[in-house]
């Protein structure tokens, strides 16, 4: 149960920026994190798997937690939060809504979304505020023709607005399997569950007038029904092409659905028409799936329970995908390392850098990595994860092509330009965290991170934790 991106365009000033960083790269960067500032302090039970999207001066947050999910917003930077709301239509239980998406679309309309499962079907629900994020006024579940389907992990994105389409397209992006018997799932006793087996795919639909009304559903991963597609982030060019990364299993055994360990595939699509109202009727022409990272990098374990692969863009157009990959035992149910990595294109997906290793460890523990393009040739990644080997800490990372990886000015030792976002706050490794953080780059010289922790190693409640970070 789990991540959610959407493509901005960026200021000529961030431009500059950028190209400052790239520029100076040799004498370094500074890092000025606000204090952390607790958002659910006053939610019982736990809070975990945060969501963000950022815009307009607004910074919004939306979580499993509060008793089902949970959405706050700032107004200020993240020094004050609204107390959490219960977006509509979802249930106060996480068995029955999970998995929040968020995105902000032209006019300052606000999208969240989630998971839900209600009458022995599972699909997405997307609701809709049209006051930044005050209210939410609409909502509306995008029920799916099979009955006891599956379907898990949605994203949501939202294109430009045009002069027949005022609030920009709403793409969202979801796991969907029309049998959901053929799914077999691995949990972990500290996170959340993977798939065994199972009719995966990646599907997507589309709405023209703000989240209203939905489109039939796009096959995104081909060889559907069976495709072995999980997991879709998504950005949204200033052109309206609809960018895809998904993690592709191979199936091995189209009557037992069991699966081979998956890579990162991108693909896009440069406009989408009903062909009829059908599932499978919503035509996008698809692009021909492009490997990312090359096969160097490895491959993501079955047994992988967080929720794997983020895609970005920059100011320029430039696209960077991360990910993470597992070295396996010989049953596959534990691993003996795991890297993430990041990889970048510079030609609208059409070719990707090799795998660039994230973190400088290697443990065999989960690195949750995300990533939000900033100025032209730039990009922030953070991951959450308990290699230091005391608790969960969220860490960042500046990346800078032609550059590599930016040292932290002033900083010595062998990693130079590692983060600790989170600061001396560790988290509980026997807590859930969620599958995902949020991360976005809200101005030339600020990137916003949150992650979900305890407040120590000790602890075991669950928070949601957010830093206004200064890059300098």
């Amino acid at each position: 149960m789990g991540k959610v991106r959407i493509a901005a365009v960026v200021s000529a000033i961030g431009l500059c920026m950028s190209a400052a960083l790239v520029a100076h790269a040799a004498s370094g960067v500074t890092y000025t994190p606000d204090p952390q500032s607790q958002l659910v302090s006053s939610c019982s039970g736990q809070n975990a798997e945060v969501e963000q999207a950022a815009a307009s001066g607004y910074i919004y947050e939306e979580w499993m937690g509060c008793g089902g999910i949970a959405f706050a917003r700032s107004s200020d930077g993240g020094h004050s939060w609204s107390s959490p709301i219960a977006p509509p239509g979802s249930v106060g239980s996480t068995f029955n809504s999970w998995d929040p998406a968020l995105a902000v679309g032209p006019g300052g309309r606000v999208y969240a979304a989630f998971m839900r499962a209600k009458d022995s079907q599972w699909y997405p629900v997307v609701d809709v505020s049209t006051d930044n994020g005050a209210t939410f006024t609409q909502s509306v579940p995008l029920i799916p023709p099979d009955s006891k389907n599956w379907g898990d992990r949605d994203f949501i994105a939202v294109g430009p607005a045009t002069s027949t389409d005022p609030y920009g397209t709403v793409y969202v992006t979801y796991d969907y399997g029309p049998q959901r018997t053929s799914v077999t799932s691995i949990c972990s006793s500290s996170g959340s569950c993977a798939f065994l087996t199972g009719d995966l795919n990646v599907v997507m639909q589309q709405s023209t007038d703000g989240g209203l009304t939905w489109s039939p559903m796009s096959y995104v991963s081909p060889g559907f029904p069976a495709s072995g597609g999980d997991s879709g982030p998504m950005v949204i060019e200033p052109s309206g092409r609809v960018d895809v990364l998904y993690q592709g299993y191979q199936i091995t055994n189209t009557t037992t659905y069991a699966m081979n360990p998956a890579h990162s595939y991108f693909t896009a699509s440069n406009g989408c028409t009903i062909v009829s109202q059908t599932r499978g009727g919503l035509d996008c022409g698809w692009s021909s799936p492009v490997q990312v990272g090359g096969d160097k990098s490895g491959t993501m374990s079955l047994w992988e329970w967080w929720i794997d692969g983020d895609l970005g863009i920059d100011s320029a157009g430039n696209l960077y995908a991360t990910w993470d990959t597992q070295v396996s035992n010989l049953d596959g149910s534990t691993w003996t390392s795991d890297t993430a990595w990041l990889s970048y294109s510079i030609n609208g997906g059409k070719t990707w850098t090799r795998a660039i290793q994230v973190p400088p460890d290697t443990s065999a523990t989960p690195h949750i990595v995300e990533v939000a393009g900033g100025g032209s040739g730039t990009a922030y990644v953070t991951w959450l994860s308990y290699s230091n080997g005391t608790g969960y800490a969220e860490y960042l990372r500046t990346y800078a092509i032609g550059n590599g990886w930016i040292p932290i000015s002033g900083a010595t030792g062998p990693d130079t330009s590692t983060f600790t976002v989170s600061g001396s706050l560790y988290g509980n490794t026997s807590v859930w965290p969620g599958d995902t953080t949020g991360i976005s780059f809200v101005s030339p010289a600020n990137v916003v991170v949150s992650w979900g922790s305890t407040n120590g190693p000790a602890d075991k409640k669950d928070e949601i934790w957010v830093t206004n970070i200064a890059v300098s």
